[in-house]
């Protein structure tokens, strides 16, 4: 008869024998001892703590027991030998467990025999034996399984975590959006690339490109300092050979060699560049953005290690030739974005470009980034941006930012979901805001409402402080900006909610202004003493946003000169790390008997190869003995070529000698 038949004769179920003194940790007692018994047989036979009020076998289930893997050959053989080793007694002193081998039935729970010690030593098999047990999911006495108790162990746990720390995950979040510096620039979500290309950020590398290869950019460290890293751009000399090709294309003032410079090199940056406007000015719009894209990517892949777009701490250099490239490629792609109706990404690309150099801002995207914040519906970053910068870069006194922030208190004043506190404040500094930009720049109101649409009453067209009389009285500086305000942002106030607010707004002016508020004056003196001459990077910015408003008001300084899509304005101040070489062959220093046998004679050169190298002074005399020898040359050849055609013959002897 097998043990666990001879237990249920006994009447003994596992987990429900009365727990032993020795368990309890108390004396056995003399009854026990009388029997015969050990102190440590008292009780189940099993070494191990102390178990008080035992109600669920389950809990004896250790936590390194297997639940999918069934026991090996080994383990069956030993769990046989253990078995019959502990039935005939023969293994004395032996710590022994039944084991669930082959024979078990679906369905059966894992049982232990009662065991006997019988020394306080156990003997140890020589190998290692592992329990293989299949874990049921079984009810506990409270009704709950095992999973679950590990779940509310986790979250119990993550609670106090949060109850540690006193925040919760969205308020975590919410401190951490708000604790950001002011530039960080926000990954967006991009597509699936292919696997043999790089990772990238600012582009996704698209099948149609040619294979990337080195170009010859790299990007090195220039300086550490205050926590903020300067890098630049440097071209190797094979990078600069293709500069002076894309050079000498750019003057022959045909695309079609920007295209064969490009089948030879397909990631030349500036090449893309001024191949994406022709492109833009042939209407070929997709082609002109992929261009734009694939420059971004070449130049991405040239990045210092160290160098990052999201932490704002990473400077370059504008007046460095090498570094314009990725300012103006940046610019490019924003535009196209928000053309396509992706202000958000606009946005953040417009962020990495001040961020790259806030102090001098060479494309002045400061008067770009207000307008795609209200795009964007990025109301909460347009105000904090003008409460930390306004104390030292007045921003303020641009006709942009001073209407577009009381534009973003208004929309933040609509929001619903803003306590009542909130939404009085922002009411408040929308309307004192936008007051003060009517004030300041009166000569705004009227091209507003007629690119809106919106016929002013009486009272404001008859008025001479918005009348003709602002418009033309302001300096040229201002009337680029307000011109280019007004062209940019004019269908972000034609919403009737809006204009309803301004209405109102414009009449307390009129109000301050008819009962001469000393604000008005003041107003009046800035404008004259300022605003004189704008800058070169506003002309800049003007050139490359290509807004038909402010590029007619631009002076005659700006539109006389050539401006090239590949480096527009370039500062006077730029620093040169390679120069081009002087190229010898120039037509403009010929002779003008070199000039006429090189229109006989294409192929004619009296100066010969261009010498890369050597000293001009040791081989001028060879040079001068060689083109007189090309010259002679060339006269005996035309001189050989020459054929006198006789005159015609007339048979009549007595002719009067003329040719017919």
């Amino acid at each position: 008869m097998s043990r666990r038949a001879l237990r249920r004769l006994r009447g003994e179920q596992r987990g429900q024998e009365e727990p032993g003194l020795g368990e309890l940790g108390l004396d056995p007692g003399p009854e026990r001892c009388r029997e015969g018994l050990p102190p440590a047989a008292v009780g189940r036979g099993r070494r191990e703590p102390a178990r008080t009020g035992v109600s669920n076998r389950f809990e004896l289930i250790t936590a390194e027991e297997s639940e999918d893997e069934p026991p090996s050959r080994e383990e069956r053989a030993d769990a046989r030998l253990s078995e019959r080793d502990a039935a005939g007694g023969n293994n004395e002193g032996a710590v022994t467990e039944e084991t669930e081998g082959d024979g078990q039935r679906d369905g059966e729970e894992a049982e232990q025999p009662d065991q006997t010690v019988t020394n306080p030593q156990p003997v140890l098999s020589n190998k290692p034996r592992k329990k293989k047990k299949k874990r049921k999911t079984k009810k506990t006495s409270a009704g709950e399984t095992l999973e679950d108790n590990n779940l509310e162990d986790i979250d119990s746990l993550l609670e106090k975590i949060e109850d540690t720390n006193g925040l919760s995950p969205q308020t975590q979040s919410g401190i951490i959006a708000d604790s950001r510096p002011l530039l960080y620039v926000e990954h967006r979500p991009r597509q699936r690339q292919r696997q043999y290309v790089r990772s990238t950020w600012l582009t996704a590398p698209k099948n149609t490109w040619p294979r990337f290869s080195k170009t010859g950019i790299a990007m090195q460290l220039v300086d550490s300092r205050r926590g903020v890293q300067y890098f630049t751009f440097e071209h190797h000399r094979e990078y600069q050979q293709v500069q002076f090709k894309f050079l000498d294309a750019v003057e022959s003032m045909d695309p079609n060699n920007i295209v064969l410079l490009l089948q030879m090199n397909p990631y030349h940056v500036d090449s893309l560049l001024q191949l994406s406007d022709v492109c833009r000015m042939q209407e070929d719009q997709e082609m002109a953005r992929d261009l734009i894209e694939r420059a971004l990517y070449s130049l991405e892949c040239t990045f210092h290690p160290v160098f990052s777009l999201t932490s704002g701490t990473c400077r370059l250099d504008y007046r460095r030739p090498e570094n314009r490239a990725f300012f103006l490629a940046l610019f490019k792609h924003l535009m196209f974005l928000e053309k396509r109706g992706c202000p958000r990404t606009a946005l953040e690309f417009c962020k990495l470009i001040l961020s790259l150099d806030p102090e001098n801002d060479p494309l002045c995207v400061l008067l770009l980034i207000d307008f795609l914040s209200l795009r964007a519906r990025e109301y909460t970053f347009l105000t904090r941006m003008f409460q930390e910068w306004e104390s030292h870069r007045n921003l303020s006194q641009l006709p942009n930012f001073a209407f577009s922030v009381p534009l973003a208190y208004f929309f933040l004043s609509q929001q619903e979901e803003r306590s009542e506190l909130e939404l009085s404040q922002a009411r408040e500094r929308a309307a004192r805001l936008i007051q003060l930009a009517l004030i300041m720049f009166p000569s705004v109101l009227m091209p507003l409402l007629d690119h809106c649409s919106v016929q002013p009453d009486a009272r404001v067209a008859s008025h001479s402080f918005f009348g003709l009389n602002a418009q033309i009285s302001q300096p040229p500086a201002l009337n680029q900006l307000t011109s280019l305000y007004v062209g940019r942002t004019h269908s972000l106030w034609k919403d009737p909610a809006v204009m309803a607010w301004l209405e109102t707004n414009v009449r307390e002016v009129l109000r301050m202004v008819d009962a001469r508020d000393p604000l008005v004056e003041e107003s009046e003196h800035k404008r004259k003493m300022r605003y004189q001459s704008a800058p070169r990077n506003i002309y800049r910015h003007i050139i490359l946003s290509e807004m038909k408003e402010a590029t007619a008001a631009l002076p005659l300084e700006v539109t006389s000169q050539p401006v090239m899509g590949f480096d527009p304005l370039p500062p006077l101040d730029s620093i040169v790390s390679y120069t081009r070489p002087e190229r010898t062959n120039r037509p403009s220093n010929e002779s003008t008997l070199s000039l006429f046998f090189r229109s006989l004679l294409p192929n004619f050169n009296l100066q010969g190869d261009i010498r890369h190298d050597g000293d001009e002074e040791a081989g001028a005399g060879q040079d001068l003995n060689q083109g007189v020898n090309r010259l002679m040359a060339a006269m005996r050849d035309m001189l050989a070529n020459i054929q006198f055609q006789e005159p015609p013959r007339d048979d009549n002897p007595e002719g009067d000698g003329d040719w017919d």
